[in-house]
């Protein structure tokens, strides 16, 4: 049906190019592409040993507009999936915009020297990307992405008005390493080294890092600590929920881990300001990434599972209600099926949902930039159930939150 360009070869890209493959009658052809393209090639081999289909690669630095232009419009794709690093959001729409391509990525801008993620510089695109006919999907991994469903889907078919919205994510796996990163190293340290921020009665609070936390029972995995962060969906869903009053997003962090961090910290190895090392600058977040594990290398012998979901409270006919929208996802189910632990997985595979959506439904194919609860949540809740990231929701249950 259509041609599609991945652009990214980390742990989630690794998981889109397998699930696109897996729906070859909607992704007809299939590029692969990465500034190292021996990662491409491990990839195309193993889709081809494990699914029999066959996908292209090629090398592309998404720094630069101009080899972008050149790669979309030699193989001619009809989107472009990005799951690169999210400082080339914006060189990947900009390219984009000049061929005539459609959009879609899972994790918002930020520039690479400030640790600042916001959505103003992808929002600013909304004209051009009118003007131009085309669509860009902002954020369509699991959270940003499936928790946005999920509250669009909560507003639609349970809620007259949301008031109070908690994103609850839990990873309860084990890959054995003394410290590491289930997602880009240097994108996951940035984000939860930085103040926190949630939105209550109109206003962003701001707390210290990993103030504010407390033990919250996930399905199937029990009580855990999660700690209150920033997270970028919470930018668009109080735009686009102006009923709500307040909203936070809280996540598990082991004390091992925790340790690990303010150690890396103390010692500076968490900064992103150069120094000079050997003649040479240095970023030290960047070597300390070079010499974590690789996230697409955990997930061999990865045991337990994670846990994301949505607990909203608000009114419907009068009276108050309570829902909560949840999934569970095994690391070893994960790696068996495409070779990646679940954290890569719960990201990939709603990318491709969502590339899906775009090229075979008309609701979800219209020019701008949106954010994806702007969009019916009903096909994709349907789609998450079949291609492998099955929810549960629990209606008018007891939330361990104060309101």
């Amino acid at each position: 049906m259509s041609k599609v360009l991945i652009i990214g070869a980390g742990g989630v890209g690794t998981v889109v190019a397998h699930k696109c493959a897996l729906n070859s009658s909607v992704f007809t052809e299939i590029m692969l592409a990465s500034r190292t393209v021996s990662k491409c090639d491990r990839i195309a081999a193993e889709i081809k040993e494990m699914h029999g289909v066959s996908i292209q690669t090629a090398k592309v630095d998404a720094d630069e507009v101009p080899e972008l232009v050149a790669l979309i419009r030699s193989f001619g794709p009809k989107m472009v999936i990005n799951v690169a690093l999210p400082y080339q959001d914006l060189t990947i729409m900009d390219a984009c915009l000049e061929t005539g391509v459609h959009y879609l990525d899972t994790a918002n801008y930020e520039p690479k020297d400030v640790a600042k993620f916001e959505y103003s510089w992808q929002w600013a695109y909304q004209e051009r990307f009118k003007a131009a006919g085309l669509m860009a999907v902002l954020g369509c991994g699991f959270d940003p992405g499936v928790t946005q469903v999920f509250t669009a889907y909560a507003n639609k078919h349970h809620f007259d008005e949301m008031h109070y919205l908690d994103i609850i994510d839990c990873n309860a796996g084990d890959h054995g390493k003394a410290f590491a990163t289930n997602f880009n190293p240097e994108i996951n340290i940035r984000e939860i080294t930085q103040p926190g921020r949630y939105w209550e009665n109109g206003e962003w609070v701001e707390i210290p890092a990993m103030s504010i936390h407390k033990a919250i029972d996930y399905p199937n995995i029990g009580e855990k600590e999660s700690y209150v962060l920033y997270h970028e969906e919470l930018e668009s869903l109080v735009k686009n929920f102006p009923t709500i009053k307040r909203a936070r997003f809280w996540m598990t962090f082991g004390q091992a881990y925790i340790t690990h961090l303010q150690v890396l910290e103390n010692v500076g190895m968490t900064s992103i300001a150069p120094i000079k090392f050997q003649g040479m600058d240095i970023v030290p977040l960047e070597f300390l990434k070079a010499v974590l594990p690789a996230p697409e290398s955990l997930g061999e012998n990865y045991t337990g599972q994670t846990s994301i979901g949505c607990q909203i409270k608000g009114i419907k006919d009068g009276k108050d209600k309570t829902y909560y929208v949840w999934n569970n996802c095994h690391h070893a189910e994960a790696y068996k099926e495409v070779k990646s632990q679940a954290v890569s997985y719960t990201t990939g595979v709603p990318a491709m949902i969502g590339a899906m959506l775009m090229l075979t439904n008309a609701e979800w194919m219209k020019p701008g930039v949106y954010n994806v609860e702007e969009l019916n949540p009903d096909p994709f809740m349907d789609l998450l159930n079949i291609h492998g990231l099955p929810w549960n929701e629990q209606i008018d249950g007891v939330l361990p939150h104060e309101y």
